[in-house]
């Protein structure tokens, strides 16, 4: 937290004159920064759900997100100071296995990930991943596709489009 105070705090002097725009822009970017370290930071387990965690339910729900085997070591970092308290790797290991094959492992989630832009992890089993890949990839087709025509409905960067400099882009300079 003190990260984010200390780098609002450098960008205080860029702000000449106090203005609303300038305000409102720097609360913006304030909520912004507090929102995104939250989300990039992982959340470490407490003392009590590192000794009273149920380990299935753990690894059924990473297996859900699609996350890989080698997750498990940040339990095992989290956990190593509380005394007593093991990860059950053979638990969470099965609850994984079963969240890849209930919920990641599927035609539908990989579409949706092909499909919201996200990348495809390679956990699943090998059996049945063609039609995993072919259903990722149709979705990321309609992503590409989708993200192409947000693009070329957006204003153009150099200057061209209509009430810009009177007139509407001609594609090859002709006014007819």
């Amino acid at each position: 937290m003190t990260y984010i105070v200390q780098l609002i705090s450098s960008f205080k002097p860029m702000i000449k004159k106090p203005t609303i725009k300038s305000t409102a822009a720097l609360s913006l970017m304030t909520a912004a920064l507090v929102t995104l370290s939250g989300c990039a930071t992982t959340q470490s387990l407490t003392p009590e759900q590192c000794q009273a965690s149920n380990w299935q339910q753990v690894g059924y729900n990473d297996g859900s997100r699609g996350r890989s085997g080698a997750y498990f070591g940040h339990y095992t970092n989290s956990c190593a100071s509380v005394a007593g308290a093991t990860p059950n790797r053979m638990l969470w290991e099965q609850g994984r296995q079963q969240g890849l094959k209930k919920n990641y492992c599927t035609e539908l989630s990989a579409y949706k990930h092909g499909r919201e832009g996200y990348d495809w992890q390679p956990v699943c089993p090998l059996e049945g991943i063609d039609k995993l890949e072919e259903a990722y990839a149709q979705g990321r087709y309609y992503y590409i596709r989708q993200r192409d025509l947000d693009n070329l409905r957006s204003p153009s960067p150099f200057g061209y489009g209509h009430g810009r400099l009177g007139y509407g882009y001609r594609p090859f300079g002709y006014g007819w």
